[in-house]
């Protein structure tokens, strides 16, 4: 270890192997062109998976491309080229088509795989930093990667050069998200673990309480059963329905601390004098993320869900949303 480097010296070294980089990523604006096109069509007419290959470095910069592919609406997986020589070939198929990424466009892994590719008669898509190389003749479409210079100082290492790769995979994998109309609610389909997919496709329904669960009490019902209600139900709130469970109002901590101000008797007070009415409601088929606007919005902790004919179905809080990972 050389102590000699200073602080500054070290972040001099560091903005210097970002400034390569930045070149290494512009140099790729003027080389997309009609190859990168041919490129796209061929994804897009795909009618099975992109199956993507590199070795070392660029194996790792492969696995990334086909996994951003796969979650933005192209079917894709990574192929480790060293393994297909042994068996893994076999995962392509004549509807599929193939990426290849090699910075040298030399790498024996692959060029061991071309003839099995050419054979299926699968197209090949090559990204290599030399136009000249073996994998690049063969490939049916070539994209050059290539870069002015590596950030390593030995000119050794991939660094600007995978860069490079990464940044025109994510070029390819975003005209094709928008060539094929992606959505958010696409994307969330793919990730229905994630923030977005919980914002997008959960639903009231997902995260309600329903049935016995659901405070509710009679209009007549005195303000004392109604705060037994409110307690045993957990939910800081009740409904209050007719006999035909629609809803006419509900009760909440706010309504009691009201009543308590007005020196109401608990016993002799009905829920129909005390409760709030025009209380905001939700259907079962809401999004769950439009109840929480609609929380935040009229700054309340709870909300009722009823049917087109306004009678109870459910009930919820701002707790199950934050259970549900909503909020």
């Amino acid at each position: 270890m050389n102590l000699e480097f200073t602080d500054e010296a070290l972040v001099a070294l560091g903005r210097q192997a970002l400034s390569i980089e930045i070149d290494g990523l512009r140099a790729q604006l003027p080389r997309l062109g009609p190859e990168f096109a041919r490129a796209c069509r061929i994804c897009l007419s795909c009618r099975g998976r992109i199956v993507v290959t590199g070795m070392g470095k660029s194996g790792h910069v492969a696995g990334k491309i086909a996994a951003t592919l796969a979650s933005t609406g192209t079917p894709a997986f990574f192929m480790h080229p060293g393994e297909a020589s042994h068996g893994d070939v076999g995962m392509i198929t004549r509807d599929d088509a193939v990426l290849v990424l090699s910075n040298s466009g030399e790498t024996d892994e692959i060029l061991t795989i071309v003839p099995v590719i050419v054979r299926l008669g699968v197209p090949l898509i090559a990204f290599t930093g030399n136009s000249n190389s073996a994998i690049a003749r063969v490939a049916t479409v070539h994209l050059d990667i290539g870069v002015p210079a590596e950030a390593c100082p030995l000119n050794l290492t991939p660094t600007a050069s995978t860069t490079a790769a990464l940044a025109v995979g994510d070029a390819l994998a975003v005209a094709l998200l928008k060539a094929r109309g992606f959505t958010e609610d696409d994307f969330a389909r793919s990730h229905p673990s994630g923030s977005l997919g919980r914002r997008l496709l959960l639903h009231v329904q997902d995260v309600m309480r329903t049935g016995a669960d659901i405070p509710t009490v009679l209009a007549g019902t005195p303000l004392a059963a109604g705060l037994i209600e409110v307690t045993r139900k957990g939910l800081g709130m009740t409904a209050i329905v007719d006999d035909a469970g629609r809803v006419l109002g509900v009760f909440t901590d706010g309504d009691l601390r009201r009543a308590l101000d007005a020196g109401l008797d608990l016993h002799t007070t009905r829920m129909e004098q005390v409760m709030t009415r025009h209380a905001k409601t939700v259907r079962a088929s809401t999004l769950a993320a439009e109840a929480v606007h609609l929380m935040e919005t009229h700054r309340i902790t709870a909300l009722v869900v009823v049917d087109a004919e306004q009678r109870i179905v459910g009930a919820l809080n701002v707790h199950d949303l934050l259970r549900a990972g909503v909020v």
